[in-house]
C-alpha cells in the first residue's frame, strides 16, 4: 500500500463523522418517519377514535357510579363486586356465550367445510347447490330468526309436526331452556353459506398433485384429508374459527328476537321484556350489557361487562393463534 493514499482516507473518516453528515443522516430519518405517520394517519385515527379511546372509558366507567344524566361519581371495585358477586343474570349469560362461542362456532365450520366440500366434487349443477346454500346467509338476522321461530313453533311449526309423523318426540324448541340455544345453533348453521363460499374457495387452491400422488399411493380419504386438505387448508379454518369467536361474542340480535317472539312478547308501547327467555337459556353477555346500561341505566356495571367480553374475545384469539398447529394442523 502506498503511503500517499493514507492520508486521503484518513481524511474521510472525520468528514463522514462530521455533525454536518450526522445532521444530514437525522433529519433524513425523521423525514422518512414523518412519511411513514402520514401514510400510516388514517389507521391511526380511526384506531384512536374507535378502538382506543372507546377502550379507555368503558375501563374508566367501570369505576364510577354512572347513570347517563348526571356527573360521574368514583366507585371504586364496587361495579366489578356487584357484577362477579350480586348480579344473578351474570354467570347464566357467560355459560350461554361460552356455550354458543365453542358449540355454534364448532358446528358452523365443520358445516361450512363440509358443504364446500362436498359442492367442488360435484360435477354437474354445481353453480345451483352453490346459490341455494349460499342464499340463506343473505336473509336478514331478524327475518330469519323470525322465520325460524315460526318453524320450530311447538304447536303449529311444520317441523315438528313432520316430527311427530315419523314417530319422533318432538321438542319445545325456542320455549324449552333445554333446546333454545340448540335451536339458534340450527339456525345459525343455517346460514353458513358464507363459510362455505370461503373453503370453496380454499380448497380449490390445495394443489392437485398431492391428491394424486397420495392416490398412487393407496392413501385412504382420511388420511387425504388429514395429512393434504386439512394443513393446506389452516390459516382459512384458524380465520374462520377466529372471526366466528368474535361473533359470537358480539351475539345479539338472533337470541333477543327469537326470546321475544317465542314468549309473546314482540315490543310496543308499554311493553315490559326481560332478555332471556325461556329460563335465562338465551341471554347473552351483549344482551345485558345492552339491559344494563340502556334499560337500568347502570353504565358502569355494564361497563364491566363489556370488559370481560373483550377480554375473554381476546383470550380465546390469544389460544387459538398459540395453538393453532395443534388445533387444526401445520401447513409446514
Amino acid at each position: 500500500m502506498s503511503t500517499d493514499t493514507l492520508p486521503a482516507k484518513e481524511a474521510a473518516a472525520p468528514a463522514a463523522a462530521s455533525p454536518g453528515g450526522r445532521n444530514t443522516l437525522r433529519s433524513k430519518r425523521r423525514r422518512n418517519a414523518l412519511r411513514t405517520l402520514a401514510f400510516m394517519s388514517p389507521w391511526l385515527i380511526g384506531f384512536g377514535f374507535f378502538f382506543a379511546y372507546p377502550l379507555v372509558s368503558t375501563l374508566y366507567f367501570s369505576f364510577m357510579r354512572y347513570d347517563g344524566l348526571n356527573p360521574p361519581t368514583w366507585r371504586g371495585v364496587e361495579n366489578w363486586t356487584y357484577v362477579f358477586s350480586d348480579l344473578p343474570k351474570f354467570w347464566p349469560a357467560m355459560q350461554n356465550t361460552l356455550w354458543l362461542a365453542v358449540v355454534m362456532v364448532s358446528c358452523r365450520v365443520v358445516f361450512g367445510l363440509g358443504i364446500g366440500m362436498l359442492i367442488i366434487k360435484i360435477k354437474s349443477g354445481a353453480g345451483i347447490f352453490r346459490t341455494l346454500f349460499y342464499l340463506p346467509y343473505l336473509a336478514p338476522p331478524v327475518a330469519a330468526t323470525l322465520a325460524f321461530v315460526f318453524l320450530l313453533n311447538p304447536g303449529t311449526g311444520p317441523v315438528n309436526s313432520l316430527l311427530e309423523a315419523v314417530g319422533i318426540p318432538a321438542p319445545s324448541w325456542f320455549n324449552d331452556a333445554d333446546w333454545a340455544k340448540p335451536a339458534l345453533t340450527v339456525l345459525a348453521v343455517w346460514g353458513v353459506g358464507d363459510l362455505m363460499v370461503i373453503f370453496m374457495a380454499a380448497l380449490l387452491d390445495v394443489p392437485k398433485e398431492q391428491y394424486e400422488a397420495a392416490e398412487l399411493d393407496g392413501v385412504s380419504a382420511w388420511q387425504r384429508f388429514r395429512y393434504i386438505t386439512l394443513p393446506n387448508i389452516s390459516p382459512i379454518v384458524l380465520f374462520a374459527v377466529v372471526t366466528g369467536i368474535i361473533g359470537a361474542m358480539q351475539y345479539y340480535t338472533q337470541p333477543i328476537v327469537a326470546s321475544k317472539v317465542a314468549s309473546g312478547v314482540m315490543g310496543g308501547s308499554g311493553a315490559t321484556f326481560q332478555p332471556g327467555y325461556p329460563d335465562d337459556s338465551t341471554l347473552t353477555l351483549p344482551q345485558l350489557v345492552y339491559s344494563l346500561g340502556f334499560s337500568q341505566f347502570n353504565y358502569g356495571a355494564a361497563c364491566v361487562v363489556a370488559l370481560v367480553l373483550f377480554a375473554f374475545s381476546m383470550a380465546f384469539t390469544a389460544l387459538l393463534m398459540r395453538r393453532r398447529g395443534g388445533l387444526i394442523g401445520s401447513g409446514d
